[in-house]
């Protein structure tokens, strides 16, 4: 008797868990925090009509992707091995190159055409998941764009992002690694702080 009492009481605080905030439990999920930034891009992008729109949200659109991306590891995927060799440098490391991301892609913000994204497949394992969407809607085909995620504190953040089967990480370290055969970090490092420059063309 005892024992089938212990159980119903079970029964009743894992439903009361499960059932007693849906969309709290929804939001925890991969997909639902990596769509909820995704939607708010969206509705940034939807309001940009010129260069001086681009600029003007430019500061919007960091704070909203910086929540949900992790630029650090990011980072450290990107360089690879000589992550270690950086010597108290990984807060600069990781300034200069998420300054180059954004310089290599907001240029291309005015580019939005009210393309749409589909969600896919959602797979999690422990503290990692992929979520796999579609842009459809544009002038070509639908692109596919799958996003990497790592548990942080219980959020879901991206680590990297796979284009059309390419990732943006494994290629970010090819290129890295081939300036590295002839260059220094420091001169890596540079290069970074160069393209990522407000004033480069």
């Amino acid at each position: 008797m005892l024992g089938r009492t212990r159980c119903l009481k079970l029964g009743l605080i894992v439903m009361v868990l499960c059932f007693g905030s849906p969309s709290r439990v929804m939001a925890e999920t991969p997909r639902e925090q990596l769509q909820g930034t995704i939607d708010r891009v969206i509705e940034v992008l939807q309001t940009i009509r010129s260069a001086e729109d681009i600029e003007k949200n430019k500061g919007l659109l960091r704070k909203i992707l910086s929540a949900r991306f992790d630029f650090t590891e990011m980072a450290r995927r990107s360089l690879g091995n000589r992550w270690n060799d950086l010597n108290e440098k990984e807060g600069e490391f990781v300034l200069a190159f998420t300054e180059f991301i954004e310089r290599a892609y907001f240029g291309r913000l005015g580019s939005y055409q009210g393309e749409k994204i589909v969600y896919g497949r959602e797979r999690v394992n422990r503290g990692l998941a992929e979520v796999n969407t579609e842009v459809v809607g544009g002038r070509g085909d639908a692109i596919g764009i799958d996003y990497r995620l790592h548990l942080m504190n219980g959020e879901w953040k991206v680590y990297d992002i796979v284009i059309e089967h390419v990732s943006v990480v494994s290629n970010y370290r090819s290129q890295f690694r081939r300036i590295l055969q002839t260059a220094s970090l420091e001169e890596l490092l540079r290069k970074l702080r160069e393209k990522g420059s407000p004033d480069q063309s």
